[in-house]
C-alpha cells in the first residue's frame, strides 16, 4: 500500500495531532460509497488501528487504511491547502478517473459505486 502525504499536509497533521490531549496513533483515510460521482473519502484522527487495516508510514506519520478502501487509495497523496474560505486536506488520487467540481468525491474507471447528492451544488 502506498499513500503519501506532502510536507505541508504532514506540518498541519502534526499540529493537530500534538493538539489533542489524547494519543493519536495517525490519520485514518477512507473510502464509502455515495457523493455526486459514487464514492466519497473520509478522514479522522485514528486512536488504534484495527486487526484488517493498512497502516503505512511517511514523514513519521502514519495513515490507517482500511482494507476495503485500500484498492481505491493506491498511490493516492494527501495535501493540505489554504484558500480564502478555510483550509482543509485534499487528496490527489490516480485511481479517480472523474471526480466531482469539490474535490470529495469520485468514481474509477473499474467502479462507478452509489451516487446520491453531496451537497455541493453538482
Amino acid at each position: 500500500m502506498n499513500v503519501t502525504l506532502t510536507e505541508t499536509a504532514a506540518g498541519r497533521l502534526r499540529e493537530i495531532i500534538a493538539s489533542k490531549p489524547e494519543p493519536i496513533i495517525g490519520l485514518r483515510l477512507l473510502v464509502r460509497s455515495g457523493g455526486c460521482s459514487g464514492y466519497t473519502y473520509g478522514m479522522a484522527l485514528e486512536r488504534h488501528a484495527r486487526e484488517d487495516d493498512l497502516v503505512v508510514e511517511d514523514q513519521g506519520l502514519k495513515i490507517v487504511v482500511d482494507s476495503g478502501s485500500a484498492e481505491f487509495l493506491e498511490g493516492a497523496a494527501i495535501d493540505y491547502q489554504e484558500s480564502l474560505m478555510g483550509g482543509g486536506f485534499t487528496i490527489k488520487n490516480p485511481n479517480a478517473a472523474s471526480t466531482c467540481g469539490c474535490g470529495s468525491s469520485f468514481r474509477t474507471a473499474q467502479k462507478a459505486g452509489s451516487p446520491d447528492s453531496c451537497g455541493c451544488g453538482h
